[in-house]
This record gives C-alpha cells, sequence and structure tokens, in this order.
C-alpha cells in the first residue's frame, strides 16, 4: 500500500451538540478547522435529511383594495413609467373577481437558515446513537464540506457508549459509502492520553448531559468498572440548576446558559464562603486605613488604638524617667553613666525607624480609601454579564395584525426599482456607443499591465475584501439585541449546592471517579491513577471547575501520607509510658516467630514501613508476594490526588484550551498511525482486509 499523505488524512469528532473535523495535517497541529452543530433536519422528501432549516417565502398577492390603499397614500408622489415589452404585456394575466395582481408568478421561494433550531434532530443523545439516518447523513454532510479526495485514510473518534455493533455498522457505512483506503476507529478517552502523552490517566470527560469516566494504563483502557455516559451531571445539568434557582425571578433559559459560559459563573472550592455571608462578613475589612495602621478591621469607639507615645514611653526605663525627654533635652550625664550608651543610640535609631514605617503606613492607608479597590469576582456578591438576545428577522414568516405576510413590502421596494428607468436613448446612438465601447476595451485589453496597475488591482482586490468582511459582520450581529445583566450569588450555585456544604453534581462526580479507580485489578497502578486526573469536555469549561472538584475529592477521599497520623488511634489503651530501664527494648524475632506484645499489627506495619529491617516477618512475607503487589501506597484511598500536567509544545491549543484535547491525541494518533507506522502495530483496518473479513475485523485494528 502506498504511504498516506499528511494533507489526504480525514479527522471526524462527533459529540452530541458539535462535531469537529478536520482534512489534513497541519505542521502544527490546531484545534478542529470544521465545527458544525451535530444536528440534521429533515428534508421534503421522506428519509433525507438537510444539514440547515430551510425556510419557505411566499411574496403575497396584491387585491385591488391594497393596490387602492397603496395609491391614495401616494397620492402626492408620480411615479415613473414602467417600461415593458410587448411580449411581457401580452403575457400579463388579466384581472379576475374584481382583483388586480401584481404579481403573476406565485413559485415559492427557499433560503438556508444556519440559525435556527425548530424541527432538529439530534442524531446522538448522551453518546449513544439514536437515530442512525440523521447521523450518517450528518457524516455525509462533513465528508463533503471538506471535499475529501479519493484516497483519503478515516480516523474516526468513538463514543465510550458506543457497542461492537455500532463500530461494524460504521466500518460498513465509511467503506462502503466512501470507498476509503483505511479506517480507524479510536477511543475517545485514549486519544486524550495521547494528546498528553501521558500511558497512565483517569480521564474524566464532562459532556452536555453525561460524563465518561476511564482509568486508562499503559495505554489500555479498563472497561471493568468504566463510568459511562453517567447521566444527570454534565453541562446542561449545571444549566437546569441555574434555571432552578433564577427561573422565579424571571430568567429565561437561554439567559441562564449564556450565564453559564461567562466569566462571572464560578465554582469555588469546597468550603470557602459565599460572599455576602455571615462568614464572609466576619472577615471584611471596613476601614482600609484602620486595617493599615493598626490592625484593626473597624473603626468607631470599640476599635483598638495604639499611639506613638505608648510605643515610644516606658516606664520603668532606667535611662528615660518622667520628665527627662519632655523638652527635648537628654541628660547626657546620666546616660554616660549608665554605661548604656551603645544601647541607647541603637533604640534611637529603631524608634526613628518605627515613626517613618508609621508615617508610611499611614499615608498608603489614606491613598487607598481614595483609591478604589477591586475585588475578584469570588468575592463580590452581585455582578453584571452581557445577554446577547438574537432578534426574529422581519423578513421571514413575519405578520401583521391582521394575518397578512409583510414581505410584500420588500416586494414592493424591488418592484419599485425596475420602475425607475431612464428613457431608452435611439437605436442608432446605443449601436454607436457600444460598438466604441467594443473598441476601446479591445485597445486596452492588448496594452501591457505596468506594474502599478497590478499593485492597483491588488489594493483594490483587498479593500473589496475588508468591504464584504464588514458587511457580512454587520450582518451577523445586525440581528443581536445585547443587554447587561445583574446576578447575585446564584452565579456560583451551578454545580447545586454551596462550597460550604458541597453535594450536588461535584459530589457525584467524584464517587464515580473513586469507583472507577478502585475496579483497576492492578493494585499498584491506583495510585498513579490518583496522580494524573484528566478534565476534559465542554461542560468543564466553566470558571473554577477543575479546582473545585479536586477540593471536593481531597475533602473526601484524600488520607494523610504520614503513617503515624494514620493509626495513632490504633495504639492500644494499656500500652503504658516507655521508661529508661531496657525493659521497652524491641528484641529482633526471628522470621515467622509471633510477637509477644499486643501492639496493633497495622501500628507496627506502619512504623517500620520506612525501615524493614525492624520487622523481618514483614520483609519475608513482602518478598513472597513481591511480584503481585508492587506498590508503596494505600489500595483503597489515595495519599495524593494531582491534575495531569498540561502539554506545552501546542501553542495553538493554549488560546483556546485544553478542554477538546481528544482531537488534539486524534491528530497524533493520525499522525502516528497513517504516517509513521503505516499499518505495521495494525492500528487501522485497510479496505483489502475489509473485503476479506468483514466489518467484524475492525475490532482487531482499532484503538
Amino acid at each position: 500500500m502506498p504511504p498516506f499523505k499528511d494533507e489526504h488524512i480525514l479527522i471526524i469528532s462527533p459529540g452530541s451538540q458539535t462535531t469537529l473535523a478536520q482534512l489534513g495535517l497541519p505542521e502544527s497541529f490546531t484545534p478542529g478547522k470544521l465545527r458544525i452543530p451535530t444536528r440534521m433536519f429533515p428534508a421534503e422528501k421522506k428519509g433525507e435529511w438537510e444539514p440547515y432549516k430551510i425556510r419557505e417565502i411566499r411574496l403575497r398577492e396584491k387585491t385591488k383594495a391594497d393596490a387602492l390603499a397603496t395609491e391614495d397614500r401616494s397620492t402626492d408622489k408620480r411615479e415613473d413609467v414602467e417600461m415593458r415589452d410587448v411580449g411581457e404585456i401580452n403575457d400579463a394575466k388579466l384581472p379576475t373577481n374584481g382583483e388586480s395582481r401584481v404579481e403573476d408568478d406565485d413559485e415559492p421561494l427557499y433560503e438556508e437558515d444556519p440559525h435556527s433550531d425548530e424541527g432538529a434532530v439530534y442524531p446522538l443523545k448522551e453518546g449513544r446513537v439514536t437515530n442512525w439516518s440523521a447521523f450518517l447523513a450528518l457524516l455525509t454532510h462533513v465528508h463533503n464540506a471538506l471535499s475529501s479526495p479519493f484516497h483519503t485514510p478515516i480516523l474516526l473518534l468513538a463514543q465510550p457508549a458506543w457497542t461492537s455493533h455500532d463500530h461494524e455498522l460504521l466500518t460498513q457505512f465509511f467503506f462502503e459509502k466512501f470507498k476509503t483506503p483505511a479506517l480507524c476507529i479510536m477511543d475517545s478517552a485514549m486519544a486524550v492520553c495521547y494528546a498528553h502523552g501521558i500511558g497512565t490517566a483517569t480521564v474524566v470527560d464532562v459532556g452536555y448531559e453525561k460524563v465518561d469516566i476511564t482509568a486508562v494504563s499503559d495505554f489500555v483502557s479498563h472497561e471493568v468498572g468504566r463510568g459511562v455516559a453517567i447521566s444527570g451531571y454534565g453541562g446542561e445539568a449545571m444549566t437546569q440548576k441555574l434555571f432552578d434557582l433564577l427561573g422565579p425571578k424571571g430568567w429565561a433559559r437561554d439567559m441562564c446558559e449564556q450565564l453559564k459560559k461567562s466569566n462571572i459563573c464560578e465554582l469555588l472550592p469546597q468550603g470557602t464562603p459565599l460572599p455576602g455571608g455571615p462568614q464572609g462578613d466576619s472577615q471584611g475589612i471596613t476601614n482600609p486605613a484602620a486595617a493599615a495602621s493598626t490592625g484593626a478591621t473597624e473603626s468607631g469607639p470599640g476599635a483598638p488604638r495604639v499611639t506613638i507615645s505608648d510605643v515610644d514611653m516606658r516606664d520603668d526605663d532606667p535611662i528615660i524617667k518622667d520628665g527627662e525627654d519632655n523638652d527635648g533635652v537628654l541628660d547626657v550625664a546620666s546616660i554616660v553613666a549608665s554605661g548604656k550608651t551603645a544601647e541607647f543610640l541603637a533604640r534611637k535609631e529603631r524608634e526613628k525607624a518605627e515613626r517613618a514605617a508609621a508615617r508610611k503606613a499611614a499615608t498608603d492607608a489614606t491613598n487607598a480609601i481614595t483609591k478604589p479597590v477591586r475585588l475578584p469576582n469570588s468575592k463580590k456578591e452581585k455582578n453584571t454579564f452581557w445577554y446577547e438576545e438574537r432578534r426574529q428577522n422581519q423578513d421571514d414568516d413575519a405578520t401583521n395584525e391582521n394575518g397578512k405576510r409583510t414581505a410584500d413590502q420588500n416586494g414592493a421596494k424591488s418592484g419599485s426599482d425596475s420602475k425607475r428607468q431612464k428613457t431608452p436613448e435611439p437605436e442608432g446612438e446605443a449601436n454607436a456607443t457600444s460598438e466604441a465601447k467594443r473598441d476601446t476595451a479591445g485597445d486596452a485589453a492588448m496594452v501591457e499591465e505596468t506594474e502599478a496597475s497590478r499593485r492597483e488591482k491588488g489594493k483594490a482586490a483587498r479593500k473589496e475584501e475588508k468591504r464584504r468582511n464588514k458587511q457580512q459582520l454587520l450582518a451577523e450581529t445586525r440581528d443581536v439585541l445585547r443587554k447587561e445583566i445583574e446576578v447575585g450569588v446564584e452565579r456560583f450555585m451551578a454545580a447545586g449546592g454551596n462550597s460550604l456544604e458541597g453535594g450536588g453534581i461535584l459530589e457525584g462526580i467524584a464517587d464515580s471517579i473513586h469507583r472507577t479507580v478502585l475496579a483497576v485489578e492492578e493494585v499498584g497502578k491506583r495510585g498513579e491513577l490518583w496522580d494524573s486526573l484528566i478534565i476534559v469536555g465542554n461542560g468543564s469549561k466553566i470558571r473554577g471547575f477543575k479546582d473545585a472538584l479536586v477540593s471536593v475529592l481531597n475533602s473526601k477521599y484524600l488520607i494523610s501520607p504520614s503513617s503515624a497520623t494514620i493509626f495513632t488511634s490504633e495504639l492500644p489503651s494499656n500500652l503504658s509510658t516507655p521508661l529508661a530501664t531496657g525493659a521497652n527494648t524491641p528484641q529482633p524475632q526471628l522470621p515467622g516467630m509471633s510477637h509477644s506484645s499486643n501492639v496493633n499489627p497495622l501500628l507496627l506495619a506502619a512504623t517500620t514501613a520506612s525501615n524493614p529491617v525492624l520487622n523481618p516477618a514483614a520483609s519475608v512475607t513482602s518478598q513472597q508476594h513481591q511480584q503481585h503487589n508492587l506498590h508503596s501506597s494505600h489500595g483503597q484511598t489515595p495519599t495524593s490526588i494531582k491534575l495531569a500536567k498540561i502539554p506545552e509544545y501546542f501553542p495553538e491549543w493554549k488560546d483556546v484550551g485544553f478542554e477538546e484535547a481528544s482531537f488534539l491525541g486524534a491528530q497524533v494518533a493520525a499522525k502516528v498511525v497513517f504516517v509513521v507506522d503505516q499499518g505495521i502495530s495494525k492500528g487501522f483496518m485497510t479496505r483489502v482486509e475489509y473485503n476479506e473479513v468483514g466489518p467484524s475485523g475492525i475490532h482487531e485494528c482499532s484503538l
């Protein structure tokens, strides 16, 4: 088989709400070039689908009464006479039933509405394919939109919820429909590990309506205990939480969705008080000046006051006595006689420095009062965000109070434009003018373009492109209405509950992660799985989601790594304090001999873990089972929970974030499988293999 080229590789990553695709691998991997909603619309013919909503526009025929009413309103305005040919006049229909027809053509007009979601069918529900006809039509649309050539290998990212039968159906579809030379179906969790360059990790994929949790060990996913499509913990659940809180206040669901995506919606770590609560008020500083100068959090009669005289004057000072320093006169003789001259001078220098520091602190406090303090979002009780509302287009299916369509206004405008024409010139003059123009154009075409003319054309082309881009931007933002909306502490409760009590979505995800890691049979890998936690998915884009989830895991499952603190409660109650007589000194024992002491064996194992020589029996036992349990951490609960390090060698992904890291991993895998490896490790299925073994052979080639 000839080697595949980078520009021919097609990658498709379908999701419940958004599908990413890209044709060709760039030199530096970038986010997906094609990003479309995962939805299809039923076409007029049954069984067929359209990628966009098709709207029908009909120009309403004007009746005679409407024409008379329009004529009465425009009596003062004289319109130009419409110049029409004889054939058009003969073909025009005569009025019937007392009506004057302005439009003689009643053929419907159609247009695509890329923003409409009316009647859309989403073929993926919680990662599972619920409508195969629409899903296959979506894949066909993606393939055609990218204009894939004939010799195009395809890498498809599979959802964890897809079954073996689903993989076989997709394999048959791609080979039969697109005649692809090679196909690779890759698990999305495995692609995330490829993106991070980690072979052992716990992947948490937070989607739209579900969460997938996968434990990957040495680039092999553990199917036993895998959290597949855990419903009720995705981004839609957070939107529903916000809607439950703000719906009674008149908020729409779309407003809650945009609030969730804004930068003021945040999940605080567990134990963090909400702004405006009792804990937050008690720790607040009402007077910055008093805090800077005296350390007090408030001012008033009851606030502590510290004066410079209280600091400077000491009643028990043998050098400075009452009345000696009041007038600024020092008793030099007494100072010299006391023999503490150096100490006295050092004290004076220290007091001078303290006075200067106090004056500087007072000045800084005064400046802090006049200068407004900008609090972070987590400290603000209320904050605002911009809500964008799309206004309905009045040109599409708009009606007035009588049920009449207003689209005829646009038709009337276009008709009036056609009526305003100049009187035609005589035929002879027109012919002469046209011949002169043709001669001039022919002469100009023969003249060689100079460098200056080419620059002018290039400049004009760039100007025209800027004008088109500006018009497109104005067309997109013309029907968008922006509003500034204020919201309170509800913006911190998207995950359910509050940061002090916990509970809700984060608690459920944490429990599922714990069960998934415990289901791994290799106990020695569990500690590494806890230390390599990867959180991806667009549902985790909400601000503070990852830190809040890690804080919940730490509070629920993390134990202290110090064995002394773990087994302190295991000390026997009848164990007396050791005396310096040597009676309680541990004596070495032979392996296999029982201990005469009644000390808890767990305590003995914990205290001798760092020095196995003190416990020969345990060392012998561990050597016998070393080949089975090669771990030093606890298998049930972790001693540390860490997030995996984000890769730093993909600059294009730093701006957009690594929530869609599965697509990045698919690019890395496609480069390795199709270009570098070229099928040696059976990373993809060829067309020859498909013809021999059929769709079931994909199970031997998938990643």
